[in-house]
């Protein structure tokens, strides 16, 4: 539809009076928002909405009263174009692409959350506020260590932990000090001792008198720098390289294979002619009137039910076609295309992922004027393994980044509602940079000013600037 067609945005407000049964605290009217009903909306006036705290369900648009609610809920973005893939991040992409190209299964679970909306609610929490100096070191870097990478990790730490101490008390061992039969005369240098380094038993330490083992990563990184450094001196067809020259050939090589890897380094390598499986990313409408969404319809109603069942304790009823339909398919957003938009338009999307032709995941996406917004993520249980909150989170960042190309006011990636009152919420801060939305002047601040804030006081004013918002 373009956009001198669309429809003027029609709402039915309800108001905030009543206090709700909250899904994070479980209080049982502590829930507080404003809420409307939306028969329809324009993009623009949604992308408006989101940047002043509201959120939609369905066709319920909601705001949080956050200066009463029991867990305040703040509106998250991650810069896009600046994305970094965390250590953990990488994980989660290695381990897709060796199942896919080997059929290799990772026995770590991942400890990551999806791109939930408002049924994420489900999720319990609880959360005391303390004054700043009773506030532990463990809770004020929940963030600062990937909480994926926390939970793959933490066994191997430890084994790596008494690895290392078992590797020093071993070190210490094989430097041993031998003192002479002689007593050495008080108050004179003494010649009898000797430091030296005795040769350690088979197993039972490092040798000394060998240079130390290096890193397998070190090693291929040089062997990959000389190799890049000879083709390169062989095109200049047998002269000579001056010293300077070769320094230069040398700093350019290395400047090259340090470059950090971005997320589309991992997405979109080339897999072998023989792939164990294959993976196919499809974006389609959200409407009825498309054929692949009618086509694919009762699969992918029947992968929410069975997500909601065992990840949320959902009843049959809970989770049927018509709740299906309510909560992901009906949407007030009316699709637009523009000529300096993306191909795709404007609207409400499912982003199914395909894996050896049946459906495993499917990410709800709104493509709005300044960015894409997780909406909700629902997936196979039986593919847990594969980290489909965090990979699809990965693949939304790098879809945001390649409709930015086409629309170039596309440059963030919305992920909903960062709650830092509930910990197990806090994940969304882990996709960095990322911004969280001031409650009171609706200015964008950098998370990590945010939080020394929120470890203070669970409703927070993030921009200090007296005249903002005015």
């Amino acid at each position: 539809m373009a956009a001198a067609e669309s429809s003027p945005s029609i709402v039915e407000y309800f108001g905030g009076e009543d206090g709700y049964r909250c899904g994070y605290c479980k209080n049982e009217t502590g829930n507080l928002s404003h809420g409307m009903w939306a028969h329809s909306m324009t993009v623009q006036d949604y992308q408006d909405l989101i940047d002043r705290g509201w959120r939609r369900s369905g066709k319920y648009v909601y705001k949080p009263i956050m200066n009463q609610t029991c867990c305040p809920q703040y509106t998250i973005r991650c810069q896009a174009l600046h994305f970094q893939t965390s250590k953990s991040h990488k994980k989660v992409l290695k381990k897709m692409l060796k199942f896919i190209s080997k059929g290799d299964i990772s026995k770590v679970m991942g400890g990551e959350e999806p791109m939930d909306s408002h049924i994420e609610e489900v999720v319990a929490c609880s959360h005391e506020y303390r004054s700043e100096s009773h506030v532990s070191q463990a809770e004020l870097t929940p963030l600062s260590v990937d909480h994926a990478e926390g939970v793959e990790a933490e066994d191997k730490d430890k084994e790596q932990m008494k690895e290392e101490v078992n590797v020093k008390k071993m070190e210490s061992g094989s430097l041993q000090i031998h003192v002479a039969k002689d007593t050495p005369v008080p108050g004179e240098p003494s010649h009898s001792t000797k430091i030296v380094h005795a040769l350690p038993k088979p197993g039972k330490g490092a040798d000394l008198s060998k240079p130390p083992c290096r890193k397998a990563k070190d090693i291929r990184k040089e062997r990959k720098l000389q190799k890049l450094l000879q083709n390169q001196m062989c095109t200049y067809e047998g002269s000579p390289l001056q010293a300077g020259d070769q320094v230069l050939l040398l700093q350019s090589s290395k400047s090259k294979t340090n470059q950090p890897k971005t997320v589309e380094d991992f997405i979109f390598v080339s897999l072998p002619d023989d792939a164990a499986h294959k993976l196919e990313v499809r974006l389609v409408p959200v409407s009825f009137e498309d054929p692949q969404f009618k086509s694919s319809f009762s699969q992918s109603a029947a992968l929410f039910a069975k997500y909601q069942m065992a990840i949320h304790k959902d009843t049959p009823s809970d989770c049927g076609e018509n709740e299906f339909t309510r909560f992901l398919c009906d949407s007030p957003l009316e699709a637009e295309n523009l000529p300096n938009g993306p191909d795709c338009g404007y609207g409400s999307f499912h982003q199914q992922y395909w894996l050896d032709g049946k459906i495993i995941a499917v990410g709800v996406i709104d493509i709005l004027p300044y960015c894409v917004s997780s909406v909700y993520l629902y997936y196979d249980p039986d593919y847990s393994f594969l980290s489909l909150g965090v990979y699809s989170a990965l693949r939304e960042i790098a879809f945001t980044r390649q409709l930015h190309e086409k629309a170039p006011d596309l440059r963030f990636y919305y992920m909903g509602f960062y709650i830092h009152s509930c910990p197990k919420m806090r994940y969304k801060g882990q996709y960095r940079p990322s911004d969280l939305l001031c409650p009171e002047t609706y200015v964008w601040m950098p998370i990590e000013q945010c939080l020394p804030l929120l470890e203070r006081s669970k409703y927070c004013r993030f921009n200090q600037d007296v005249k903002a918002g005015m």
